[in-house]
C-alpha cells in the first residue's frame, strides 16, 4: 500500500540547496568523523594486528564497541536536549575534539583491556556531540521540501567512511603500525570536520526556528506525546532489529573475509563496495521518500540484505561476496536515512533532537552488543556463518515491522483525521 508524500517539489526545493549547501557539506564531513561511524568502520581493520600483539580474543577486542555504544546511548538524550536548546554548532565542535582525544588514548595503550575500553568509551562520551543527532537536527531544520534528499546526502558520509576509512587504516598500518593508525584516525576530526563545521554551520537555523517556507521546525509532538503513541515503539523496534544485524556485520566484514583467504587489502576493497552501496542508498532512498510513502520504501530496502546475508552464510565466490556486500550496504545506508526522515515526518521538528536521541539509544545499544556477539559466534564455531544467517532473520523482521507506522500524521505530528 502506498501513500504519496505531501511535500511539493517546486523550484523552492532547489532553493534550499542553494541556501544551505555549505551546511550540508559540513554535516557530511561531520558524519564521516562521528563517534558512531569512524570508530565503527575502522575497528575491524585493526582487529588482527592488535589482538596478535596482546593475545586478546576477537570478542574481547570487539567488546570495545560495547563500552563506546553504552555511553553513547546514555549521552544521546542529553545531547539531543542541548542541541534543541543551543544549536548543533556549539555541540559539534567540542565533540570532534573529544573524539580525537579518544583515538589518541587508544594509540598509547600498553596491553591492558581496560585502557583499550576506556579509549573507546572516551570516543563516545567526549565525542557525543558528533553523533547523527547533531547533523540530522541541523539538516532537518534547514530543509523542508527536500528534507529526505538532504538527509540522504548528509548521511552518505557513513558510506564514504565505510568505503575509504578501512583503506586509509590499512595504509596507516603498513606505514606506521597500529599505534600510528590510531593517531592518524584521531587527526581526521580535527583536520577534516572541524574546519568545515566552523565554516559551514554559520548559516545554521536558530534552535526552534521554522524550516524554510514550511515552518516544520516549529511544530511537532512533545517527547511525552511521542512516547504515548504506538508509532514511536514501532519505529524503535524496526531500528533495533535492523541495526542489530547491520552493527554485527560492519566491524566483522574484514575479519570474516580474511578468514576466507582474502588479503587485508582485498577485504578492504570489498568493504569499499559495501561503503559505495551505502552512499547510493542514502541518496536514492532520500529522493524516494520525498515522493513515496517512506515505510514502503523502508520495507523494500530492508528485504534486500536478507539475500546478501544468505550468500555470506555459506562459502561463496568473490563476485557473489561483492553482490552480498552491495545488498547489505544498501540496507545499512537506507536505515539511518529512513530513521531520521521518519522521526521528522511522524513526530515533527519541535522536539526532534530529544525524540531522535531516544531512537538513537537503541541504535547505540545494537552498535555496542552486536559486533561482540558476531565475534563470539566466530570464537565458538570458527565461522561467521550462523551469525550471517541470524542477521537475515533480523532484517526480515525489521522490514515488515516498519509497515505498521501507517499513514503520515498531520504537519503538527498528530494523527491524521
Amino acid at each position: 500500500m502506498s501513500y504519496a508524500a505531501t511535500s511539493t517539489h517546486s523550484s523552492s526545493g532547489d532553493g534550499e540547496f542553494r541556501r544551505h549547501w555549505r551546511l550540508l557539506l559540513a554535516a557530511m564531513a561531520g558524519v564521516i568523523c562521528s563517534s558512531v561511524v569512524l570508530p565503527f568502520y575502522t575497528i575491524g581493520t585493526l582487529l588482527k594486528p592488535v589482538t596478535a600483539e596482546f593475545g586478546w580474543s576477537r570478542a574481547e577486542f570487539q567488546s570495545a564497541i560495547l563500552f563506546s555504544a553504552t555511553l553513547g546511548a546514555m549521552a544521546g538524550p542529553v545531547v539531543g536536549w542541548l542541541i534543541d536548546r543551543y544549536g548543533s554548532r556549539r555541540i559539534a565542535l567540542p565533540g570532534l575534539a573529544g573524539l580525537s582525544l579518544g583515538f589518541f588514548l587508544a594509540a598509547s595503550m600498553d596491553g591492558s583491556l581496560w585502557v583499550f575500553y576506556s579509549a573507546y568509551a572516551c570516543m563516545a562520551l567526549l565525542g557525543a556531540g558528533t553523533t547523527p543527532i547533531t547533523w540530522t537536527r541541523a539538516v532537518g531544520a534547514a530543509f523542508s521540501r527536500r528534507r529526505g534528499l538532504a538527509l540522504g546526502i548528509a548521511l552518505s558520509g557513513t558510506g564514504i567512511c565505510a568505503m575509504a576509512a578501512p583503506l586509509f587504516t590499512v595504509w596507516l598500518l603498513e606505514q606506521h603500525g597500529w599505534r600510528g593508525a590510531y593517531v592518524g584516525l584521531g587527526l581526521l576530526p580535527l583536520l577534516l570536520a572541524a574546519p568545515l563545521v566552523l565554516w559551514g554551520f554559520r548559516g545554521e537555523p536558530a534552535p526552534g526556528a521554522p524550516a524554510d517556507a514550511a515552518g516544520a521546525g516549529a511544530t511537532g509532538l512533545s517527547v511525552r506525546e511521542a512516547l504515548r503513541g504506538y508509532r514511536f515503539w514501532v519505529l524503535l523496534g524496526s531500528v533495533f532489529f535492523a541495526y542489530l544485524a547491520v552493527s554485527g556485520i560492519g566491524p566483522n566484514i574484514i575479519p570474516a573475509l580474511t578468514d576466507q583467504g582474502l588479503s587485508p587489502t582485498q577485504a578492504a576493497l570489498l568493504q569499499g563496495v559495501y561503503g559505495a552501496s551505502i552512499i547510493g542508498a542514502r541518496i536514492l532512498v532520500g529522493a524516494l521518500v520525498d515522493r513515496f510513502w517512506a515505510p514502503g520504501v523502508a520495507c523494500l530496502s530492508l528485504l534486500l540484505p536478507v539475500v546478501g546475508c544468505l550468500i555470506l552464510s555459506d562459502p561463496a565466490p568473490l563476485w557473489a561476496q561483492g553482490v552480498a556486500m552491495a545488498l547489505i550496504g544498501f540496507a545499512a545506508g537506507a536505515e539511518l536515512d529512513l530513521m531520521s526522515f521518519l522521526a521528522a515526518r511522524y513526530f515533527g521538528m519541535r522536539h526532534y533532537g530529544a525524540i531522535y536521541a531516544l531512537l538513537y539509544a537503541a541504535l547505540a545499544v545494537c552498535s555496542g552488543t552486536a559486533p561482540a556477539l558476531f565475534a563470539l559466534v566466530q570464537d565458538r564455531s570458527g565461522s561467521y556463518d550462523a551469525a550471517f544467517a541470524g542477521a537475515a532473520v533480523l532484517f526480515a523482521l525489521s522490514a515488515f515491522l516498519v509497515l505498521a507506522l501507517g499513514r503520515y500524521p498531520r504537519a503538527d505530528g498528530h494523527p491524521a483525521s
